[in-house]
């Protein structure tokens, strides 16, 4: 949101207020009061003018919450981020033309001596970054009538900005224009599913803004020494995070904000699905799952979308008898083969839907000022909107879910979430329609999640959702939205992903291959090597099914073999998991977050570390050629045990059934000895692999069960020139590699 014509002047219309001096700074508690002046006081007269009222608080230790008010008189507005406060205490001290406010390691310096607003934020003796000379203020837009509270914090030589939800633009957000407003755009779109008002820099801090409303980012765009942030209200407030490194930052920002729920295991099998405007039954989709088993492909999932249920319908929670005669039955013969069962909700009730009754007369849809219901027609005909605000309507909600787990549904896909409605609209609550707008979704996928932990345990429940806010990270999985079927989709896809890893989101999925148009084989099989090395793993497209022997013969194989390395894989990839549930840390990471002093890492959005130890970098080319870096250290190739040096960056061509997948040097890699399933015994049988280890460097890892609790810990040493560990391991290389 841009006030300024340049660096001096203001738009035509724009009124600033801004902060120029800390006239008054006081202790009151735990906290630090600041009456900022508009002016230099120096004299009486001087006081004679507006000021704005600044608060430093700490909810957490690292933390440190700024909050800065114009006119206090609106009172609160809800809805409100939930967050997850730790007791801390923070230490005030008065120094030479400053007070310090420090909560852990983060010290907020706020300057003193007259006409030199400013507060500082430092990681010990380091800047980390800071509000100074017309950064914080009030604006007025005299020709709307609008108020806007906005910050602006620097940005150093070299500094780049991550984050900000799931974003589909350049990874880097520095020069963009960001704004929160959740949208059904595509993956080829400014737009986002996922807005989160969190950025991190590589200079090992975050930034939470603290509303769900429209908040607007200028990230070193309007002036590009700064990011600024901006929204419609007479407060802000907004928290920084110290890392000191980006990934630590990040891990505290999500013990802030939640932690996300351990997924069950079985998740992070293969996921099949109908596809979207496909026609199926039974026979069709017994048909799948007999293919893929007669393909030897690993299946673990079976999705149903849109379609379970009548056209026109949606959603009325009932499988269409036209096509589903007896969906109990058959849901059992799938249980029977050992399949987990998803069904695909929205949070509209259509008009033809039978609920829709029932819905509007209770007092279960979202209503207009004048109490009729919001209806609109874009996506299902006259479609109402479920008030998650009411209690009564999110267990209604829940009840009619419930027939379905009683069925044996086991998950569901909780898409849309986005079309939300903010012109004459009223909620139960009395929240205010815009900053609901984004925060929708956290209560619809928390109402859906809520009842199947209830149903299913702690550690059995997951969704595959599509939207989401701070905080929606609580409630795994989510995917990255309706991409289309060829390569500079794929990237985009996952250039997207990691910037919704950086926004404190742990598990992410897509659909394999695309979900728009229909992808040609090379396109699939590239995909599918990809879509396998991530947290989760969906095939699901639009018009056409997605089973690989549709697109060539060799795609099958492709498909087995990556699904195959996943099921080995997952001894290591379950104790990332149980790593982010605990920690608040990615399974798929940025580079930037492994490696945040290699400065070549920093715009490295085609490849990523799945955990700590295997670096991925996806083919996007149908020749198979690929450039990729390699951070320092000695790097072996997991599936072919050829080993390269780090600190540069090279190019290789691969065939189908292989890709850069390298091991990083000191680690100890765990690789069970399932191929087929994905929960299983992960110690029994294991082989633990090594590449190259350091003299000197060690390695710890912790092996859960199935279930997540610890059952082995594998420690190795390498120690005056001899390799000691408390597990038999296998060197890496060309005869034992994958």
């Amino acid at each position: 949101m841009k006030f300024r014509n340049g660096y001096w002047l203001l738009k035509p219309n724009i009124r600033a207020i801004y902060a120029v001096e800390a006239y008054d700074v006081k202790q009151k508690g735990d906290e630090l009061h600041i009456l900022a002046a508009s002016r230099p006081i120096t004299n009486r007269g001087d006081t004679m003018t507006a000021a704005l009222n600044v608060r430093l608080f700490s909810p957490a230790p690292g933390v440190i919450g700024v909050e800065a008010t114009h006119h206090r008189g609106r009172g609160a507005q809800t809805p409100n981020f939930e967050l997850h406060a730790q007791p801390v205490t923070p230490q005030i001290a008065e120094g030479d033309g400053y007070v310090d406010f420090t909560s852990g390691g983060l010290t907020a310096r706020v300057h003193t001596a007259a006409e030199h607003w400013g507060i500082d934020f430092l990681s010990g003796d380091r800047r980390l970054t800071g509000t100074g000379y017309r950064a914080l203020a009030h604006m007025t837009d005299d020709a709307t009538g609008k108020c806007y509270m906005t910050d602006q914090l620097d940005l150093d030589v070299g500094e780049c900005v991550y984050g900000l939800g799931e974003r589909f633009t350049p990874f880097v957000k520095n020069g963009q224009v960001v704004e929160m407003w959740n949208g059904d755009g595509g993956t080829a779109s400014e737009l986002a599913y996922k807005n989160v008002p969190f950025y991190v820099s590589n200079r090992g801090y975050g930034v939470l803004v603290d509303s769900p409303a429209d908040v607007a980012f200028e990230v070193a765009s309007e002036n590009v020494e700064r990011v600024e942030f901006a929204t419609e209200a007479e407060t802000i407030r907004y928290f920084v995070f110290e890392g000191p490194t980006p990934k630590a930052a990040v891990a505290r920002y999500v013990r802030l904000t939640g932690m996300p729920a351990l997924p069950p295991a079985w998740s992070f099998g293969l996921w099949l699905s109908t596809s979207f405007t496909t026609n199926y039954d039974e026979a069709t989709t017994s048909s799948f799952i007999q293919g893929m088993a007669d393909r030897d492909i690993p299946l673990h999932v079976f999705h149903f979308d849109c379609f379970w249920m009548k056209g026109y319908q949606w959603c009325d929670f009932e499988w269409d008898a036209d096509t589903f005669p007896n969906p109990e039955a058959m849901l059992k013969r799938y249980h029977d083969r050992g399949l987990h069962i998803c069904v695909w909700i929205n949070p509209y009730i259509a008009q033809n839907s039978k609920l829709f009754d029932e819905a509007m007369e209770k007092g279960y849809l979202i209503r207009r000022t004048d109490g009729s219901v919001w209806q609109t027609d874009l996506w299902q005909a006259g479609m109402g909107v479920v008030d998650f605000t009411n209690p009564d309507a999110c267990k209604w909600y829940q009840d009619k879910l419930q027939r379905l787990i009683d069925m044996g549904v086991d998950c569901f896909k909780t898409d849309f979430g986005e079309r939300i409605p903010v012109r004459d609209v009223r909620y139960f609550d009395g929240s205010d329609p815009v900053r609901m707008h984004n925060y929708f979704t956290f209560l619809y996928n928390r109402t859906v999640f809520e009842l199947l932990e209830r149903n299913r345990g702690k550690g059995e429940a997951t969704l595959f959702a599509r939207s989401g806010t701070a905080g929606s990270q609580q409630f795994p999985v989510h995917w990255g939205g309706d991409n289309s079927a060829h390569y500079v989709s794929m990237a985009e896809t996952l250039r997207a992903g990691l910037s919704l890893a950086a926004s404190g989101f742990a598990f992410w999925s897509h659909d394999i291959s695309g979900f728009e148009q229909t992808a040609p084989a090379h396109v699939y099989k590239r995909w599918c090597q990809f879509g396998m090395l991530s947290s989760h793993s969906r095939l699901h497209g639009s018009q056409s099914y997605r089973v690989p022997w549709l697109f060539d013969d060799e795609a099958s194989q492709v498909l087995a073999r990556f699904a195959k390395l996943k099921c080995r894989l997952m001894p290591y990839l379950y104790a990332k998991a149980v790593e982010a549930h605990e920690q608040g840390v990615p399974v798929m990471r940025p580079m930037f977050m492994e490696f945040p002093d290699d400065p070549a890492v920093d715009y490295l959005d085609r490849q990523y570390m799945l955990g700590d130890s295997l670096l991925v970098a996806p083919v996007f080319r149908e020749d198979g050629r690929v450039r990729f870096y390699l951070p320092e250290g000695t790097w072996t190739h997991l599936l072919d045990g050829h080993q390269l040096q780090g600190g540069r960056w090279y190019e290789e061509k691969y065939d189908f059934f292989s890709l850069p997948l390298f091991l990083r040097q000191n680690c100890v890699l765990p690789v069970g000895a399932d191929d087929h399933r994905v929960a299983y015994d992960y110690a029994a049988g294991a082989t633990y692999y090594v590449g190259h280890f350091e003299e000197g460097a060690s390695s710890v890892m912790t092996i859960p069960d199935a279930q997540g609790n610890p059952v082995k810990q594998v420690c190795a040493r390498m120690e005056g020139g001899m390799f000691t560990a408390n597990v038999a391991v296998t060197l890496l290389n060309a005869r034992t590699a994958l």
